[in-house]
């Protein structure tokens, strides 16, 4: 039974996915269609930013790209397959400023989205950063005698390896002035 909604949801999630694909064509075709029955001298290719900027929340770059060059050759689609105009000049302009538009959004847009991606990255990092600080500050359990410390998977390591591996912190061994007494009570430090 649960295998059948697993498969009748995958199903589902598999023709969603194909959903944005089918928006963004749909959405080109019908600039298409509107820039055919406009005169010429109108700037009507502007309108494929549109399918640009849906694309930039649904695909990668290498298919936003894709949908930057189709676009700019659907503007010079439409500007040959319509018969001339009286000021050729504005409505090649025009198409010259369309092309510009699409390709400064795509191009804009994947920057944006670039630096979207590498904030995430950063919050996350950040985000575990945070975490492995709170493991310092929790609870530790350590043993009376030999002093190591019980990680969250149940092994026993010496303070220093734990420290080290949690922080940032390196050691330096020494030995303090009372454990120096009590181990060499031959070595008077004081005098020195």
């Amino acid at each position: 039974m649960a295998e059948k909604i697993a498969k009748k949801h995958s199903g589902a999630a598999s023709k969603n996915v194909y959903r944005p694909y089918l928006a963004c064509g749909i959405l080109m075709a019908m600039i298409l269609l509107f820039d055919l029955t406009v005169p010429l001298g109108a700037a009507v290719g502007v309108l494929y930013i549109t399918p640009i900027l849906f694309s930039l929340w649904f695909f990668q770059k290498e298919l936003i790209i894709l949908i930057a060059v189709v676009s700019t050759a659907l503007v010079i689609f439409a500007l040959l397959w319509q018969p001339e105009a009286n000021e050729m000049w504005k409505v090649i302009f025009n198409r010259v400023i369309a092309i510009y538009a699409i390709w400064v959004t795509a191009v804009l847009g994947l920057k944006r989205k670039k630096i979207e991606q590498s904030r995430e990255q950063a919050v996350r990092e950040r985000e575990k950063a945070m975490e492995d600080l709170r493991i310092l500050r929790g609870f530790l359990p350590i043993c009376a005698s030999c002093k190591k410390i019980r990680d969250d998977k149940g092994y026993w390591t010496q303070i220093e390896q734990y420290i080290k591996d949690h922080s940032e912190a390196e050691f330096s061994h020494g030995i303090c002035p009372e454990c120096a007494q009590k181990l060499y009570p031959e070595l008077d430090l004081k005098k020195k």
